[in-house]
């Protein structure tokens, strides 16, 4: 298909998006009749699978705003507007192989949000650039190289990640084993306080032993002994899904990792220098 033109029905009037020529991992579409600027549109992950390039994302303007940010200038505004406005739209399928999309605040170059007619419009524009891209005969290649351009970048939030919940699942686990000698105490303390209490009755003893609201006393004995009862469960819960999310990033990290090695395979080492070429190997 050389220079498609879509022609989109909005609520400011037909908006025409005309595509250039496919760049190496995306497609930028020019605008006019109801809108003036560009959408660029380039492959993506899928929004809940960080190593799955399958969906599809659409921006205003003509680059890629993840790498570099466009002037105001440069930005879509409707025709009879000095307005332009950035934000962005992903396409992709959902677990039942359903078209969905995400759209991400739009905000004009000033910061300040689109009417409900202007947010409408453009992310109708969106939408249609997106859809075009996504039945393209060369999607494969776009979603391939923009995989090879955002592996990098993935490869080290996914590391980072996957060491953050690492952390929190350790933090939550020390947390549950110290409340049991907490709630020990508590338990210990308020059966201490009891005796007292009946022997002499005190407002302030009264306080320590009752199970008040959080907001009017914290730290009251009965208070520590329920909040210690639950807490050392919670903790265990909530570190077992930590576990579980540093376990898929790192999934999604080999997942990459693999797509990167199959895509580029490794030159045939040199007679001689076996051990060479394999350690190199390992460290890309």
């Amino acid at each position: 298909m050389d220079s498609p033109s879509l022609t989109i029905e909005t609520r400011a009037g037909a908006v025409r998006a005309t595509a250039g020529p496919r760049q190496a991992d995306s497609v930028v579409f020019e605008l006019s009749g109801a809108m003036r600027g560009s959408v660029h549109v380039t492959g993506t992950h899928h929004p809940h699978h960080w190593d799955q390039f399958t969906a599809v994302r659409a921006r205003l303007g003509p680059v890629n705003a993840f790498q570099t940010t466009a002037p105001g200038d440069a930005l879509p505004r409707l025709t009879r507007s000095r307005t332009g406005y950035r934000g962005s739209l992903t396409l992709y399928r959902d677990d039942a192989d359903r078209p969905e999309a995400t759209v991400y605040p739009m905000q004009s170059a000033a910061e300040h949000d689109p009417s409900e007619k202007t947010a409408a419009v453009l992310t109708a524009v969106l939408r249609a650039c997106a859809e075009h891209v996504a039945q393209r005969d060369d999607l494969p290649e776009i979603l391939d190289t923009s995989r090879q351009r955002d592996t990098p970048a993935l490869l080290r939030f996914l590391t980072w990640s996957a060491a953050h919940h690492q952390a929190e699942a350790a933090r939550y686990e020390r947390e549950a084993r110290a409340s049991h000698p907490a709630r020990r105490a508590a338990v210990t303390a308020w059966w201490t306080v009891a005796p007292w209490f009946t022997a002499h009755p005190h407002p302030v003893l009264l306080l320590m032993l009752a199970d008040l609201p959080y907001s009017l006393l914290p730290n009251s004995l009965a208070r520590t002994v329920d909040v210690k009862q639950w807490w050392a469960p919670y903790c265990l819960t909530a570190a077992a899904q930590e576990h579980e999310h540093a376990r898929r990033a790192q999934a999604e990290a080999a997942s990459l990792r693999t797509q990167q090695r199959s895509r580029f395979p490794a030159p045939r080492p040199k007679s001689g220098a076996p051990h060479r070429a394999r350690l190199e190997m390992e460290v890309s």
